[in-house]
């Protein structure tokens, strides 16, 4: 979409999103003296560094298309399927023919709309709380952007419309190999469904579910804390030696959300990891293990106090608390959480997750893949089972 062009140009663009990392509460009156001047120095870049920045995100695009990892992509491709046309479902990536049509002004349009006082959070760690206000008065009230100060206009406040449906990609994997070893020729599958946002009460259930769905590529050596007992490591990578891939991936917003499996196989057995995978799904809603529940729980919980270790992580997870919903829980609060979270509370979610309609993303040889309507009904069904095909002639 043009937003999201206009982000990425603006990302390459010195980097002017107001992001600060203050490890020194001496260099702080500086940072933001700096900061504050930023929204002036963006008014003297030249055309040749929009024209270099152009440059950098079509290289991003053509790198984009060459990786061997086909994730991102995949990402995006789910998106579009489950979100037809609308909110988190349009194009995060920039399509090449609009990078021309970057200039100044549009890009001081976008500035002007999004880059507004309520739409922006000044997150300080390490800092008096009184101190950073201050500072923040100081430096950063009354100051005029390069963009101006006219009221904006033209904010999308859209709310996700989830629609369900595939979104397909036909492309030769055979060649992705970017050093002398080749790689397998691969077909990706990504299916999922819709979830919850972040702002609901079930959003923590479906952490949980995701996190003991777990999964992971076929050339993982294991140790602690990778998730060797996840279902999709017991039941599918374990037991299906040509899966190369099957991870659990879990997307929520503020109005929305979409958990989904990606799974990576031969070409000529995509059918059958379709159905893999459909089963998988179906399980999520039957009877759930307490032993695998509280690994689950613990595995969560450790990832979450293992990140917030880290003082810039601690600074973003503010920044992104405050903005989202106007509050931050404390990890203490979000473990007794994850803590109370029981076996009907994922069975639940679970249920609930599966009346909806399915979205799916494919890349690769798709020579073999199930149509739409068997992966609905096999995620209808009781068993997870795709619909019988006969054919007189292959």
């Amino acid at each position: 979409t043009k937003q999201n062009i206009l982000v990425e140009l603006l990302t390459f663009w010195k980097n002017w999103h107001f992001r600060l990392l203050l490890d020194l509460t001496a260099k702080m009156k500086f940072c933001l003296r700096w900061k504050s001047m930023g929204v002036f120095v963006t008014a003297r870049h030249q055309d040749e560094e929009v024209e270099m920045t152009r440059m950098a995100v079509q290289f991003e695009l053509e790198d984009l298309n060459m990786r061997p990892d086909p994730e991102p992509l995949l990402t995006e491709m789910i998106h579009e399927a489950a979100y037809r046309e609308n909110t988190v479902g349009l194009h995060r990536f920039c399509p090449a023919e609009n990078i021309a049509k970057m200039s100044r002004e549009v890009l001081h349009s976008y500035l002007r709309n999004y880059y507004t006082p309520d739409r922006m959070v000044l997150a300080g760690v390490g800092v008096e709380h009184e101190h950073l206000v201050e500072c923040a008065r100081k430096y950063l009230l009354r100051v005029l952007p390069a963009w101006g100060s006219v009221e904006a206009v033209d904010v999308d406040r859209s709310v996700a419309q989830y629609t369900g449906g595939i979104a397909k990609l036909e492309r030769d994997m055979s060649n992705v190999s970017l050093g002398p070893t080749p790689i397998p020729e691969l077909t990706h599958i990504m299916v999922g469904l819709e979830s919850c946002s972040f702002m609901e009460e079930d959003f923590i259930p479906f952490a949980v579910l995701n996190m003991m769905m777990g999964g992971g590529g076929s050339f993982s050596a294991g140790g602690p804390g990778k998730g060797m007992f996840s279902r999709l490591y017991l039941n599918v990578l374990n037991r299906h030696h040509w899966m190369y891939n099957a991870t659990s991936y879990h997307h929520s917003y503020e109005d929305t959300g979409l958990l989904c499996i990606h799974a990576s196989a031969d070409p000529r057995q995509v059918r059958e990891m379709v159905e893999i995978i459909t089963k998988e799904f179906i399980l999520m809603g039957g009877t759930v293990d307490v032993v695998e529940l509280e690994r689950a729980k613990t595995q969560l919980t450790s990832m979450l106090m293992m990140n917030l270790e880290s003082r810039p992580v601690i600074f973003e997870d503010v920044g992104r608390q405050v903005l989202a919903t106007r509050s931050r829980k404390l990890p203490h609060e979000l473990c007794t959480l994850i803590r109370n979270v029981k076996p009907e509370d994922v069975k639940r979610v679970a249920s609930k997750m599966l009346r909806g309609k399915p979205a799916v993303a494919a890349l690769g040889d798709l020579t073999d893949l199930p149509t739409y309507e068997h992966i609905q009904t096999a995620l209808s069904s009781k068993d997870g089972r795709l619909p019988r095909t006969y054919r007189l002639f292959r």
